[in-house]
This record gives structure tokens, C-alpha cells and sequence, in this order.
């Protein structure tokens, strides 16, 4: 694809995916990891590949990936730029010629919606969600929390140092960063029972297909 290329997204899931086209650096990052996480790794990173070789016109193996178990994924040579988030069964990838980050839920993950905003968001957001019914309360912060892990990475920051500075205004839609005051660019969708979100990109649908 051309330097004008859309950004692409995908929703997958990990059962299936075949382990084929990872490095020797990969394989041997793979067996230092427990049973469990090894096969999530291997998995994940394989099909990054394989779906990133299709916007490269490139075989799996040559796409010029380094990702490192617990580090955000980098293309070399000018190559554009990748986001991953697995959930459960599930794995989002993104890929995009300018910088980008995906997050990925379940839409109906149960989760201590006042406790996690009142410690870890804005006080202001939390002023504002305190407002809420209980089951619109559960539903904001958890979209809340996936904007904000997208556009973190987006920004290849991390979440203990930037979780609490974001802002998001579910009226408007809005995700502003309350130090830096910038607006992130993002998207936000569900299919499948998944809700995912994407920062550095405000017109991506999933399969990689961009509106």
C-alpha cells in the first residue's frame, strides 16, 4: 500500500490462528514465558504478522516486526506503525502509516465502575460520573477506560503515568489530556459482544476496510 494508505483494523480470535512466520527472536521471547502465556504470545504475534504482510504486500515472516513480550509492537523501516489488544479469546490488531492504538473489552465485563474512577480517573471526570445510574455508570467508565488505553498508546506512553490525565466527556465524546491539553483522535465500536476503541484514527471499521 501507498504512503496515503488507510489505517486497518481487525477483530480475530487467538483459537486457531496458526504459529507460522515468527522470528528466532520471537520463538526464543515465546519459551521464556509460562504454558499459558507463551501460546497467547505466539499466537498474537503470528497473526499480526500475517494480517500486517497484507497492507505490506510482504510474507509473514518479513514483515520487519520487534515485539517483545510486555512491550508495544514497532515496525522498522518506515514500515508504519502497529497496536495489538487481546481480551479473553479475542485479538485487535491495528496497523496505520501514522501512529495508533487500539483497546479491546468485552461489553458486558463486570467491573467496579465507581471504585476504578474515583482512584484511577480525573477528579473532575469523577465529579461528573457520580451523576450517573448504576448500570450507565458501569457502561461509561468502561468506555472510558478503553479510549484511554488506546490513545496512551497511541502516544507510547504508559498507563501509570497517564491514566489519571485523561478526560473523557461521554456527552461530546470527547477524550482531552487534561495536562497536555490535546484532543485525542478517536474511534469507538462494538461487534461481536467486544467493545473496541482506536486513537490516532477517527474513520476505521473493523477487517480492515477504513470509512
Amino acid at each position: 500500500m501507498g504512503l496515503e494508505a488507510p489505517p486497518q483494523l481487525w477483530l480475530r480470535p487467538l483459537q486457531g490462528v496458526c504459529a507460522g512466520g515468527l522470528s528466532d527472536q520471537e520463538l526464543a521471547w515465546g519459551r521464556e514465558l509460562p504454558p499459558p502465556l507463551r501460546r497467547r504470545y505466539w499466537q498474537s504475534r503470528a497473526a499480526l504478522r500475517q494480517l500486517v504482510a497484507r497492507c505490506l504486500g510482504c510474507d509473514a515472516e518479513a514483515v520487519p516486526l520487534h515485539s517483545a513480550p510486555g512491550a508495544p509492537p514497532r515496525l522498522r523501516g518506515g514500515a508504519g506503525f502497529v497496536s495489538l489488544s487481546h481480551s479473553g479469546p479475542m485479538l485487535l490488531v491495528a496497523w496505520a502509516r501514522q501512529p495508533i492504538g487500539v483497546d479491546l473489552e468485552r461489553v458486558d465485563r463486570p467491573l467496579a465502575a465507581a471504585a476504578i474512577a474515583r482512584r484511577y480517573f480525573p477528579p473532575e471526570e469523577w465529579e461528573e460520573l457520580q451523576q450517573l445510574p448504576a448500570d450507565v455508570l458501569r457502561q461509561t467508565v468502561l468506555r472510558s477506560w478503553v479510549l484511554k488505553e488506546a490513545a496512551i498508546k497511541w502516544r507510547q506512553r504508559t498507563l501509570a503515568a497517564e491514566l489519571n490525565r485523561w478526560h473523557y466527556n461521554p456527552r461530546t465524546g470527547v477524550l482531552r489530556h487534561d495536562s497536555d491539553h490535546i484532543a485525542a483522535p478517536v474511534c469507538l465500536g462494538e461487534a461481536q459482544g467486544w467493545l473496541w476503541a482506536v486513537a490516532g484514527a477517527t474513520a476505521v471499521d473493523l477487517d480492515g476496510d477504513s470509512a
